[in-house]
């Protein structure tokens, strides 16, 4: 079918609100270790900062090697869209396998190297401490998380986020109740375990998601897990080279990351615990309305496969429409609770002041947020767009980002120096890949 009448809002809703619910489950967890952290009674900015290092460092592993759920995704609605999803039943478990063997691989690696790791960070005294200890226990859960994001891109790639997103909330809930259990003790029942309190719950939380990941795979799919065949799949070397191109995409991003805690720790901990929270609240607005990029991603690649540029064309202005009115319904929110957000992540008066002072910028980002990350997500679903985007990251990283961080602290903007580049680094990609779409639709349509 070649026309716009392929899709309607009804799929792309049904895609996505699941999709959300299920992407802010992760920076769930983590606003909610940040939240509980930051109003302990002993060391809570140091732990409020801890928590906010390793998480970038969480972030940027998981990030980057969570990439296989993205072109597994691509690779199973671009099968989906042609009729030949029983040619990849045998490249399934090999992905899912391949992805606990780097989590493994991954957390023995880094664990024994966490004093070296967050040193970088310029993590010193307590804060290294409690750093390192929270970290080697979150770092646990790598395979775990890592083989729950390839079965949630099978998922995505049969057109269904239901059961991500009902995997992802069971955690989420788990981990909130968890947290507050443990960090804070029960009189009597179970001591107060501070910031490796939060750890655990975090880890248990992951646990469950993968459980019932497992569960809908292997009950809602054709596909399963043990049926190993060693012989690689035709495939897998597609789904590599894929991978290997978000992989270097997602570098680029977290080398902006990095290079913005180690600023905000640098300028003292109060600074960087409050970039922890600007961070958390930005990645979870991001994970939001990533739900539409999701929903993009998974009829993008299905409408590639079946060829339908008139299709592609409504997917792209609706999608986008959608992300920027819940970015501006977001921004509202937030602007009218503005204080009372402060507040409920910490009571430290330099914090809550230096949170008030940048919290605008993160707000004022969320509609070109929303632009970038809906076509980002459509060009993921495309799977041959993977290297365009992986220089597009590398370019306005090298050239924007980079740049703008460096002058802006250099006229000692501080905070707002960090916050300013992300939002030019983030204008850059959405002007950049909207305009890249445009032009691919009319090839198409010639």
């Amino acid at each position: 079918m070649s026309s716009a009448n392929s899709i309607t809002p009804q799929n792309i809703l049904s895609l996505a609100i699941p999709a959300i619910i299920a992407g802010i489950a992760e920076p769930l967890i983590s606003l909610t270790d940040v939240a509980i952290i930051g109003n302990m009674q002993n060391n809570a900015v140091e732990g409020l900062l801890a928590v906010g290092l390793v998480g970038s460092f969480l972030s940027a592993i998981i990030w980057t090697l969570a990439q296989t759920k993205t072109s597994i995704s691509s690779i199973v609605s671009n099968a989906l869209g042609s009729d030949q999803l029983n040619k990849i039943d045998s490249l399934i478990p090999q992905v899912i396998w391949i992805n606990i063997a780097l989590g493994i691989l991954i957390y023995l690696a880094t664990a024994p190297l966490a004093s070296w790791i967050f040193t970088l960070y310029n993590a010193k005294g307590i804060t290294l401490n409690l750093s390192i200890s929270y970290y080697q226990i979150r770092a646990i859960g790598f395979p775990l998380t890592l083989s729950a994001f390839a079965i949630f891109g099978i998922f995505r790639g049969i057109q269904n986020t239901s059961w991500a997103m009902i995997a992802s909330i069971s955690g989420a809930l788990i981990n909130v109740i968890l947290d507050y259990t443990l960090v804070y003790g029960i009189d009597g029942l179970i001591p107060a375990y501070g910031i490796m309190g939060a750890a655990y719950a975090s880890l248990v939380a992951q646990l469950v998601m993968l459980l019932i990941a497992l569960y809908f795979l292997y009950q809602k799919t054709p596909f399963q897990l043990h049926q190993l065949i060693w012989q690689p799949h035709p495939k897998l070397k597609i789904h590599i080279a894929l991978t290997a191109n978000f992989f270097l995409r997602t570098v680029a991003i977290n080398v902006a990351i990095f290079l913005s805690y180690r600023y905000a720790s640098g300028y003292g901990d109060e600074y960087g615990a409050t970039h922890a929270i600007l961070m958390n609240i930005w990645l979870f607005f991001s994970f939001f309305i990533d739900g539409f990029a999701s929903a993009g991603n998974a009829i993008g690649g299905k409408l590639l496969g079946s060829k339908d540029a008139q299709g592609l064309k409504y997917l792209g202005k609706t999608t986008t429409t959608y992300g920027v009115i819940v970015a501006l319904i977001l921004m509202t929110i937030c602007g009218l609770f503005y204080k009372s957000i402060g507040h409920q992540f910490t009571d430290d008066d330099n914090v809550f002041e230096l949170f008030l002072s940048t919290f605008w910028i993160v707000l004022i980002m969320q509609p070109i947020n929303a632009v970038a990350f809906v076509f980002d997500g459509i060009f993921k679903g495309w799977g041959g767009e993977a290297s365009y985007l992986r220089n597009l990251l590398f370019g306005l990283t090298t050239f924007v980002f980079i740049p703008a961080l460096l002058i802006l602290d250099y006229f000692q903007f501080q905070l707002s120096a960090i916050w300013i580049a992300f939002g030019l680094w983030m204008l850059g990609r959405a002007a950049i890949l909207a305009f890249k779409f445009h032009l691919k639709i009319k090839t198409m349509e010639n």
